[in-house]
């Protein structure tokens, strides 16, 4: 049996929340039916000790916020960032905006994955690129325009927020090179 990885459980989990929040609103029998019947389906399939370290790196993360009442019972509130990551995931269309004037700051990705992590370290690498950033070293990327939130949301997808850093830099060495060669269309 093959175990998924954390972060797709962490997006199961979110789009359930998020179909949690859909029931309450539906206002269609047959539509609440329907959310019910996909949302046992999903639910039955996640292994318990899965379910528990995601939901802990979920709440590390402040997607999801955990109260616990005096009976014992574990309440599991989506937070509002939570429920705009998941509507990012189900778009699947992410992008960097541009704002109308830089603000002279770098952002810098940097990521140390390791090896047995391969094919998400070049997951990671391959939005970095389709997402307009340079890479400056081998595990290294920079973009001019802030892009905190899509980093967020590609980290806690696959699970790899203690391998990924981000950084603002105001002052580099090689900036005019960058501003002229690498960024010159994004910087007009």
């Amino acid at each position: 049996m093959v175990m998924k990885r954390d972060g797709s459980i962490q997006k199961k989990i979110l789009l359930l929340l998020a179909a949690g929040a859909a029931l309450s609103f539906s206002r269609s029998a047959r539509r609440q039916f329907q959310v019910l019947r996909q949302f046992g389906k999903e639910w039955r399939k996640i292994n318990a000790t899965t379910l528990r370290r995601s939901i802990n790196a979920l709440y590390a993360s402040q997607l999801i916020d955990l109260q616990e009442s005096k009976d014992g019972t574990v309440k599991i509130k989506l937070l509002k960032s939570g429920k705009q990551r998941t509507l990012e995931y189900k778009t699947g269309e992410m992008s960097l905006k541009k704002p109308k004037l830089w603000d002279g700051k770098w952002r810098v990705v940097t990521f140390d994955i390791p090896a047995g992590e391969r094919r998400a370290r070049d997951v990671v690498r391959g939005n970095l690129k389709r997402l307009g950033f340079f890479r400056y070293q081998k595990s290294v990327f920079i973009h001019p325009y802030p892009c905190a939130d899509e980093i967020d949301f590609l980290v806690e997808i696959y699970g790899l927020r203690r391998y990924v850093r981000q950084l603002i830099v105001e002052d580099l060495d090689d900036e005019l090179r960058l501003r002229k060669e690498i960024f010159a269309d994004l910087l007009r």
